[in-house]
């Protein structure tokens, strides 16, 4: 009897080849929330080195923000048919040469082209860093290893603003993009060393490049119009090309995806009322984290004018919270209705956002900023969790998958609309990113979001019973 007790105790306990492959994991995580994070703080410098206005500069986010979205279900797709293995180390190696073209970049459009083609890379690693763990572990030892991976994750978004504001200030921001370089070498050799090549042998074999593709350029012509609209002027033959082409190819991609066997979105999943509401509520709550992580950071370093590094120390508090609530989030889930702590979270973001746009003193600034962070990251950690209790089981992929590209997607279109609303409000590009009653107008309007999400989750919460599937 004790030796099986002690047999069962050690088939729970982490080999060397075990921790080997969640390191590999870890670190791919590690490295896509760090980089998002650290770029945040650094599109000042950026801006300054270029001679250009910040929020010019907004497409570096919601350019990287607009493939990984569109790209996102497609890399997940290719990693089951081709092999998990396979297609994480072409991200990684994708992600470090896209890295040193970044940082040997000579001119805005140089650096946004590669920041939005870097994204694709990233749409291999993202959704597929995950998928590698649950594939190596079928046993019990599998919810710790996620566990792992994900608290690595929350580490690099904490991790994030302080690299990207001590490298802006005392290196150079093209330092940070190489910083990611190493990352990728070591996540990539150990992918190959120690990862057994996974798949998925009951996938189909499309990957749905064309719906990616049409999703994708609607996007970035509708964002390219509201970002440009106001220069070009609104009637002006460009903007009405980029406002009517992105709409054809929106269409395009919904009269695509119901035709297609193995589509990129399952858009039924559309007349499921609770779903949808549920998603969006999350969509908003990420809305709200894109605006308050790019608006802050120009807020902290223009409005006020802080150093990158201040700037980088103060929004480690927004970073820790969000990643303590994402960390902790699963286990609050075990006692409380996730769209009930979706809606809690909501809440505490739009009431302490509202309160950050009247503080003054920076310590309270910092202690606000933390309560901001841990609602909003509740919202962005439960919305696949609350979401999955209203499909049935056949379609819990297609919902995750839905989900995932709804958040990522939105907050791609409010940055973007966000920089033309800001310019607008301030009434010059040069000075948009200095004017601290605009950005504080417009995140108030965030908060407002953040509200209107709390207000829509409570009211799905109250009309469904726990563990209801809805039609």
């Amino acid at each position: 009897m004790g030796d099986t007790a002690t047999a069962g105790t050690r088939s729970r306990l982490f080999s060397g080849r075990d921790r080997a492959v969640i390191a590999a994991a870890s670190l791919s995580m590690l490295l896509v929330q760090m980089d998002w994070f650290a770029l945040n703080l650094m599109l000042p410098v950026i801006a300054r080195d270029f001679d250009t206005p910040t929020t010019d500069l907004q497409w570096l986010v919601s350019g990287y923000m607009l493939t990984l979205g569109a790209l996102m279900i497609a890399g997940g797709r290719a990693a089951d048919v081709h092999g998990r293995r396979r297609i994480i180390v072409i991200g990684l190696s994708g992600f470090a040469v896209l890295s040193i073209v970044c940082s040997a970049a000579q001119n805005e459009v140089w650096l946004v082209v590669g920041r939005v083609v870097q994204g694709a890379t990233a749409a291999l690693i993202f959704p597929v860093a995950v998928a590698v763990v649950t594939a190596y572990f079928r046993d019990d030892r599998q919810g710790r290893a996620v566990a792992t991976v994900l608290a690595f994750s929350a580490i690099g978004t904490a991790l994030g603003p302080f690299v990207g504001g001590a490298f802006a200030e005392h290196v150079s921001w093209r330092a940070v993009f190489l910083l990611n370089v190493p990352f990728c070498a070591v996540a990539a050799c150990l992918m190959l060393r120690y990862v057994g090549e996974t798949r998925d042998e009951k996938a189909g074999h499309s990957l749905d490049i064309k719906g990616a593709s049409a999703v994708a350029g609607g996007l970035a012509a509708l964002m390219l119009a509201v970002d440009q609209g106001s220069q070009w002027g609104w009637g002006a033959p460009a903007t009405l090309v980029c406002l009517i082409g992105g709409a054809v190819l929106l269409v395009v991609f919904v009269v695509m995806e119901q035709r297609t066997a193995e589509p990129l979105l399952d858009l039924t999943l559309l007349r499921n009322g609770p779903f949808v509401t549920v998603t969006l509520a999350g969509s908003l709550s990420n809305v709200v984290y894109c605006l308050v992580a790019v608006l802050s950071a120009l807020y902290l370093q223009q409005a006020r004018g802080l150093s990158p590094l201040e700037s980088g120390l103060v929004f480690l508090s927004l970073s820790v919270g969000a990643g303590a609530a994402s960390y902790w989030s699963g286990r609050l889930a075990q006692h409380w209705r996730p769209e009930s702590l979706m809606a809690a979270g909501m809440l505490l973001s739009g009431l302490s956002l509202l309160g950050l746009t009247w503080v003054t003193s920076l310590a309270l600034y910092t202690a606000v900023f933390a309560l901001v962070g841990i609602g909003l990251g509740l919202g962005w950690a439960l919305t696949n969790v609350a979401t999955q209790s209203y499909v049935p089981a056949s379609r819990l992929a297609a919902a995750s998958g839905l989900v995932l590209t709804s958040l990522v997607l939105f907050g791609a279109v409010a940055v973007a609309v966000a920089s033309t609303v800001l310019e607008a409000v301030s009434g010059s590009a040069s000075r948009a990113a200095s004017d601290g009653p605009a950005i504080e107008g417009v995140l108030r309007v965030a908060a407002a979001l953040a509200l209107v999400g709390s207000a829509a989750l409570a009211a799905v919460a109250r009309k469904y019973a726990p563990g209801r599937v809805a039609p």
